[in-house]
């Protein structure tokens, strides 16, 4: 749960798409969540609202980039550079994320009217009655087109893959719902029970070693298939919409007004790759230009660039890119050798197909709370992993990884041969091998 990511996607239609009750810290149980799938600002309020009860915010510094982190070897700490000054820490812990960096594509050619990516919406510009060309069709336009489609003269959506869509079963908590988990918070922790139970058996069938797998994808295939039917009366733009992969391999997406939207008839689906800007539109590799007057980024995020832009200095002078120059890797997702002291959330390799993140940043929040405090108490000073017990993490993280629903698919999840993104278990399995820091693993000095 990014402060950051809710804050920034300010775009029509910004949602989660899992439910509430699950998306919210376990110690944190909010009974007046307004939706199942709850909206950008209700998130980012309920974060807010968390922190300060917590205590949190006055220890917040806003307005201040990261630029650079060194590591001191002589005095065993960081010296962390940023756009508001310098700082010094023992402990330094990233937690940007994996989809904070929006992407948007290096074209030819430039474009004369406002463009803009979804993560930083342009809300000064009033799409009412504009022709607008959506490039992208990922997690966040299946969210933005819908919202904004019937406030358009004419709009553009060009694809590049088809991603499966299947029904979201949301729903408004109504007064009554509030009631009832205000006084009987048990039914709330039931629902959060649920739902957790039910994405596990996702994560399984994703990872590839459930007796589920089979079964359960065929099942949402089936889904799938059946909303695409219904909801697209058009056979060309049905075919239009057909992945050419297998389900899993990509992002499954959550959507009631998806497919209704692009059945709009001032709606065209453009399956042409985009090759590069004109003045007044987008070009495609068939030569055609596609005018529009706005254009807007549905691109998605650097997600297997971790850390970036930030330098990061460890032991010896090591760039941390360098050091993941074939794709990014990390012992239990959260440190790397040669960079003691450092730790990551939501780091390389702890990403889900299904469920939420949340349950797996609280478990590396509790690893890191049991180093920090055995630093603050004085019995250590440095800690990092070993490079023996990280490069046989990796390789079971790799092996396991090898048989799932994301091996040999072109996504976001993959940076060359390796699948950086994603851990190929169930987040029970993650909350068990993290809840207890297994000091044989690390290098301690005192």
């Amino acid at each position: 749960m990014s402060p950051r990511v809710w804050r920034d996607n300010t775009y029509p239609g910004a949602a989660c798409d899992v439910p509430s009750p699950l998306y919210s810290w376990s110690w944190a149980p909010n009974p007046e969540w307004g939706r199942r799938y709850s909206g950008q600002r209700e998130i980012l309020d309920y974060l807010r609202d968390t922190a300060e009860a917590e205590g949190l915010l006055d220890l917040v510094r806003t307005h201040a980039e990261v630029t650079a982190a060194t590591y001191d070897e002589v005095e065993g700490v960081w010296h962390v550079e940023t756009t508001d000054g310098s700082y010094e820490a023992d402990l330094l812990v990233s937690a940007v994320g994996q989809l904070s960096n929006p992407v948007v594509p290096d074209l030819p050619g430039s474009f004369d009217g406002p463009a803009f990516h979804s993560a930083q919406w342009r809300h000064d510009v009033d799409l009412t009655g504009k022709r607008v060309a959506v490039v992208g069709t990922g997690a966040s336009a299946i969210q933005f087109v819908p919202a904004v489609v019937d406030r358009v003269a004419a709009m553009t959506v060009f694809q590049r893959s088809a991603p499966y869509v299947v029904p979201k079963p949301d729903q408004a908590y109504s007064e009554r719902h509030h009631r009832l988990f205000r006084r009987f918070p048990s039914t709330q922790a039931a629902e959060r029970r649920s739902v957790f139970w039910l994405t596990e058996r996702l994560n399984g069938a994703l990872g590839g070693d459930s007796p589920l797998t089979r079964p359960l994808l065929a099942a949402i295939r089936q889904a799938w298939r059946l909303t695409l039917r219904r909801q697209v009366p058009d056979p060309v733009l049905r075919r239009k919409l057909v992945p050419d992969y297998p389900l899993g391999c990509k992002r499954l997406l959550f959507s009631n007004d998806w497919y209704p939207a692009l059945a709009r008839d001032h709606v065209d689906v453009v399956t042409e790759r985009v090759v590069g800007l004109e003045p007044t539109g987008v070009r495609t590799a068939d030569g055609a230009v596609h005018d529009a007057d706005v254009v807007i980024w549905g691109t998605g995020f650097a997600a297997t660039s971790f850390l970036a832009p930030m330098r990061v200095t460890g032991v010896g002078g090591a760039d941390l890119h360098e050091t993941w120059a074939d794709g990014a890797r990390a012992h239990r997702g959260l440190t790397v050798p040669g960079f003691p002291n450092l730790f990551c959330i939501y780091g390389p390799n702890t990403n889900l197909g299904g469920s939420s993140i949340i349950a797996m940043m609280e478990a590396q929040a509790g690893y890191v709370a049991q180093v920090a405090r055995r630093l603050a108490d004085g019995e250590a000073r440095v800690v990092g992993v070993r490079p023996e017990v990280a490069d046989a993490y990796d390789r079971e993280m790799q092996s396991r990884l090898a048989t799932s629903a994301w091996a040999g698919c072109s996504s976001w999840y993959v940076d060359g041969p390796r699948i950086t993104t994603n851990w190929p278990g169930l987040v029970g399995e993650y909350q068990r091998r993290t809840a207890e820091v297994d000091w044989a693993d690390l290098e301690v000095t005192a």
